[in-house]
């Protein structure tokens, strides 16, 4: 067993002996690298990341969320302002999920949730019943400002009216509340968002009008639309201007690319001027109109027509009415006798006609007034425009005005559209200038200086390539020639046994392994030739 130990060992130091100093240290090197990767690939991957699951947390929340850890047995790591907590990177969507789930975060605002929480097995007073109320709806508020956008936090109080049943719902006295913002550094808030905070803060409380409501920052207090805020104001004004600009610029731009097929590119300037109505109306019709409207009568659906006629003898009254000593005034004193008749009839007909009620609702961004002014550079060797090019472009610019002015609720005459127009000749540029100034036409210059460019270009990669080959050469003839390598040489004429010529390798492979491989090189090379 030893001796075989003894030759395993000796074989293995045989093999290490084959290789160089530098072999042996590169394989030293190597392996304590792959040493090193291992034992921090291993303390990076049995380590613990933690991510930021909740910031800006005060001190309740905190002690909640720490609770909550701990019951859980869950690792975590608080912050030194004690405001942020870092939890396992593997954990952390479960505990944000069942934390928020619970309502343990709620930014220092009691909420509803009291009354879940703190219930008395023999009751509350009205008194503290009043105030749980007033925390929470405090709370409730406070929790819906801070999911707002741009909101860091908010302090709300709100103040409810004792209620009493005496008074009438409009002698009743109406709930106050204020309100403090902090906003996230950066936030501007638009006036739409100043109006939406008023909003929440109006529904989310009974019996509380705008006017009631007070929010600020710690900088000023805002102002919503229905209490005079100027920044809706000015924001609309904005929006008009900008759709006023915009719809003047599709107007140049479609006029300039129509007439640039009539004149050529380049050759046409165009300047647009509107005003715009940005009232929007609402109105209710209500019409009545003829089924029929050429008789102007509407469909019959019912007709009743009742005729009486009577014919017969009898005593007829006669005399003069209440004349006699005896008689009644106003009565017919004498009778008589003869024949009567009488006839009576009536028609009733019953028509429908057309009731109609309309909701009318007016959209804004109608067109006022238009005016289009055209510039037209004339053709080469013209100084105006000919007669017929201009009445084109003119009838052109009319049809434009005319079809723009349809929904302005004023009716125009052709000589009132054509003064919204005009159309004037102009040179945009002289050739003449440019060349008496440099000698050379625009494009000439630009030609000639293109081609200087190129030389220089030119110019500039020949001396580089001729310097770099020079130094190529350079670096060539500082190369020193390679000394050829002498390799031993060994008798084989004098050695007649196969023992000692493998001693001899041996030998020579164990003191000078590095000539012995090049020896063995060079045996192969021979061979193969």
């Amino acid at each position: 067993m030893n001796e075989r130990f003894a030759q395993y060992r000796e074989k293995i130091t045989q093999y290490w002996n084959r290789f160089s100093g530098k072999q042996k240290i590169l394989f030293f090197s190597t392996l304590f690298i792959i040493i090193i990767i291992i034992v921090v690939l291993s303390m990076q991957l049995s380590k613990t990341e933690y991510e930021v699951a909740f910031q800006d947390l005060d001190s309740t929340d905190s002690a909640g969320v720490m609770s909550y850890l701990d019951t859980a047995g869950v690792s975590y790591r608080l912050s030194p302002d004690g405001k942020s907590i870092s939890v396992p990177s593997t954990d952390a969507a479960r505990v944000k999920v069942d934390i928020g789930s619970q309502g343990i975060v709620q930014g220092g605002s009691i909420g509803y949730k009291v009354f879940d929480e703190s219930s008395s097995m023999i009751g509350t007073t009205d008194s503290e019943f009043n105030v749980k109320y007033n925390n929470a709806l405090n709370g409730e508020v406070e929790q819906l400002m801070r999911r707002m956008q741009g909101i860091k936090d908010a302090k709300v109080l709100i103040n409810l009216p004792k209620e009493t049943v005496f008074a009438s719902q409009e002698d009743q006295e109406k709930a106050s509340a204020s309100v403090v913002l902090s906003f996230d550094p950066g936030f501007r808030p638009s006036q739409e968002n100043i109006d939406g905070y008023f909003n929440l803060v109006k529904t989310a409380v009974p019996n509380l009008p705008i006017d009631n409501i007070t929010i600020a920052n710690n900088e000023v207090e805002l102002m919503p639309t229905a209490k005079g805020g100027q920044a809706g104001v000015s924001s609309q004004v904005e929006e008009n201007f900008t759709l006023k600009k915009k719809f003047e610029e599709e107007v140049k731009k479609n006029v300039k690319q129509f007439l640039s097929t009539l004149t050529g590119p380049d050759k046409v300037d165009v300047l647009v001027f509107s005003q715009l109505n940005f009232d929007k109306e609402n109105r209710q019709e209500k019409l009545v109109t003829p089924v029929d409207t050429e008789n102007m009568k509407g469909i019959e659906i019912s007709s009743q027509i009742i005729s009486n006629s009577y014919s017969g003898k009898g005593n007829t009254t006669g005399g003069v009415a209440g004349t006699g000593s005896q008689d009644v005034a106003g009565y017919p004193a004498d009778t008589g006798s003869g024949n009567s008749s009488s006839e009576e009839s009536s028609e009733t007909r019953n028509f429908e006609v057309n009731h109609i009620t309309k909701d009318i609702i007016a959209s804004p961004y109608s067109v006022k007034d238009l005016t289009i002014n055209v510039a037209v550079e004339p053709p080469a060797g013209q100084t105006t425009l000919d007669a017929t090019t201009s009445a084109a472009i003119q009838n052109i610019l009319v049809n434009i005005v005319r079809a723009s002015l349809a929904d302005s609720g004023v009716t125009y005459t052709d000589a009132d559209l054509a003064k919204k127009v005009s159309v004037y000749s102009q040179q945009f540029g002289s050739t003449d200038a440019n060349a008496a100034a440099g000698g050379l036409a625009t494009w000439m210059i630009w030609a000639i200086a293109a081609a200087a460019l190129l030389v220089g270009a030119g110019g500039g990669f020949l001396i580089y390539r001729s310097r770099k080959k020079k130094a190529e050469e350079e670096v060539e003839e500082d190369i020193p020639l390679q000394i050829p390598t002498e390799f031993p040489s060994i008798n084989m004429e004098s050695v007649t046994n196969e023992s000692q010529v493998r001693k001899q390798l041996e030998s020579l492979a164990k003191k000078k392994p590095d000539e012995f491989v090049n020896l063995l090189r060079t045996w192969l090379a021979d061979e193969q030739r």
